[in-house]
């Protein structure tokens, strides 16, 4: 392992996701919130999971500093692929989601498992993100692209609190989902919708880290 001017366990865990390709799979591997808490650092993130901290180091540690990383750079191209893999993705996948779960919880209402209020809660979620990507798109992003540095740290505040609640919502869908595992008498409906909602927990996780650790800070420090 080489050494560092500044180790691996002090930097934040969502610095090393923007800078590290292959590292937010790690960290979804571990358990750690990269995206919301990207301002912790590993070594803190790592004993809030009860993570072994020399374990999650050696699995950055064999990702390639060199690699590039799979999303573009550039401001334009990176708001443009935002709203392409993670916007349009979300307003497909949520409704179904919602029509999958109401259809597992009445089939399976008496089942000592079923995802009881699932349904209600992606709708919260469905509403709540909805109203949130169309301030991005016809607000934010567009003053983004006009640099308008100055104007933008009071709208990218609100955006980083309601990431804070999209992540509230994840936390509740793992625990009326036995953290996304269908029990073994599960139908293949059941199995689905848990399938689903675990893409979509892993493509809002992106999308946050994306805005929060790559796009928002280069505008929160120019203004």
């Amino acid at each position: 392992m080489t050494e560092r001017a500044h180790p691996l366990h002090d930097q934040s865990v969502g610095e090393i996701a923007a800078r590290l390709a292959g590292a937010s799979n790690v960290f979804r591997r571990f358990g750690i919130d990269f995206c919301c808490q990207g301002h912790v650092s590993l070594k803190d993130a790592a004993n809030h999971r009860s993570s072994d901290l020399d374990e999650l180091e050696t699995a950055l540690d064999a990702l390639d500093p060199s690699a590039p990383q799979p999303v573009p750079q550039e401001t334009g191209a990176l708001i443009e692929h935002i709203k392409t893999c993670y916007h349009d993705v979300h307003r497909q996948q949520i409704p179904e989601l919602i029509a999958l779960s109401r259809k597992v919880e009445a089939v399976h209402v008496n089942h000592p498992n079923v995802p009881a209020g699932l349904a209600e809660t992606l709708q919260h979620v469905w509403g709540e993100l909805e109203v949130h990507m169309k301030k991005e798109e016809l607000m934010v992003f567009p003053a983004m692209l006009r640099q308008r540095a100055g104007s933008l740290a009071e709208p990218i505040r609100e955006m980083r609190h309601d990431h804070n609640d999209h992540a509230a919502f994840l936390d509740q869908i793992g625990r009326l989902t036995d953290d996304y595992t269908p029990p073994q008498d599960a139908c293949r409906s059941w199995r689905t919708l848990y399938d689903g909602v675990a893409q979509f927990r892993a493509d809002l996780m992106e999308h946050v880290h994306l805005e929060n650790n790559v796009l928002f800070p280069r505008f929160e420090t120019a203004a």
